[in-house]
């Protein structure tokens, strides 16, 4: 004989529920996602990660060794796989040292900024009132200002470093958080199983854990996702007007910056790079799609 049905209320008041989002975030890597552009994106985001994190330990030259003798000299010169630049550095070592550091600051920058969007958006939402107004007035203010100019001012006033730029980037995108997780938990705080918790006595911090945050994770997978291209373009534009970390740690940005005046003699220097920083961005923007598909609640009413 089967037991009781066991309710979304009913759960709720017993402590041991488990959101439908939670569900499907567990469900997301059953997706058949190899086909395609998505495919292609976590291919290229692979290629990226695993040449960036081992490439430097057998490519077998400093990134920042100079050779005066050997500079600009052409794609597979010698030792050189993707040539030097004009003070006789590998190329391919400074474009996988760039690569280490955009994803690094790419990602930790995200897991920052996601932290105090998602922190900021869910307890605004769900404290509403004075609190929730400030919050969202702060997000409006910011959203009016352009993401790179409001970067720019930030580093120019703080000073350029790597963990000033991580902060800088996270500081100018937990926005992008913060204005969806509002929307929701505005919505999701008025649901039965938000009300029954609450009737028994449940705490502001346990329905903020157990019920709302559940529900808005796979929305702030998503933008993390997306933000961690949007950041990687925007840590290498930085570093392209001389605003990112120090010039003597390898960017992307600043090496594009550097082979400007080297166009017509040497496009090598300034190509690699740019094909290095294009792939990782479209990489990730694909990656970013598919979780947006794989996590979008309406493909389970389709299922």
């Amino acid at each position: 004989m089967r037991g009781p049905v066991r309710t979304t209320e009913t759960a709720a008041i017993e402590g041991t529920y488990v959101s439908p989002v939670g569900r499907r975030t567990l469900r997301v890597f059953g997706i058949p996602f190899l086909r395609g552009r998505y495919f292609a994106g976590v291919c290229l985001l692979v290629v990226v990660v695993v040449a960036s994190v081992i490439g430097p330990l057998v490519v077998g030259h400093s990134p920042d060794a100079q050779d005066l003798t050997a500079r600009l000299l052409p794609p597979i010169s010698g030792e050189h796989l993707l040539g030097t630049d004009a003070l006789g550095r590998d190329l391919l070592a400074r474009i996988l040292a760039g690569g280490r550091l955009s994803l690094f600051v790419g990602f930790t920058g995200a897991a920052l900024a996601a932290t105090i969007g998602v922190l900021v958006g869910l307890i605004a939402g769900f404290r509403e009132g004075r609190l929730g107004t400030i919050a969202m007035g702060i997000v409006d203010a910011q959203l009016a200002f352009p993401f790179i100019l409001l970067a720019i001012v930030f580093v120019a006033t703080l000073g350029a470093s790597l963990p000033m730029v991580i902060v800088v980037l996270a500081l100018s995108s937990w926005v992008s958080f913060a204005r969806p997780i509002h929307a929701m938990a505005l919505s999701i705080k008025h649901r039965d199983y938000v009300l029954a918790a609450r009737s028994i006595g449940a705490t502001d911090a346990t329905i903020l854990r157990r019920h709302l945050l559940p529900h808005v994770l796979p929305t702030a997978v998503v933008i993390a996702t997306i933000q961690v291209a949007h950041i990687v373009l925007f840590e290498s534009a930085l570093s392209f007007l001389g605003m990112g970390v120090p010039v003597d740690i390898p960017t992307w940005g600043a090496m594009l910056s550097d082979s400007r005046r080297y166009l017509q003699i040497a496009p090598w220097i300034s190509i690699f790079p740019g094909v290095a920083l294009v792939t990782t961005v479209f990489g990730m923007s694909l990656v970013g799609d598919w979780m947006r598909e794989a996590l979008d609640p309406r493909r389970e009413q389709h299922e």
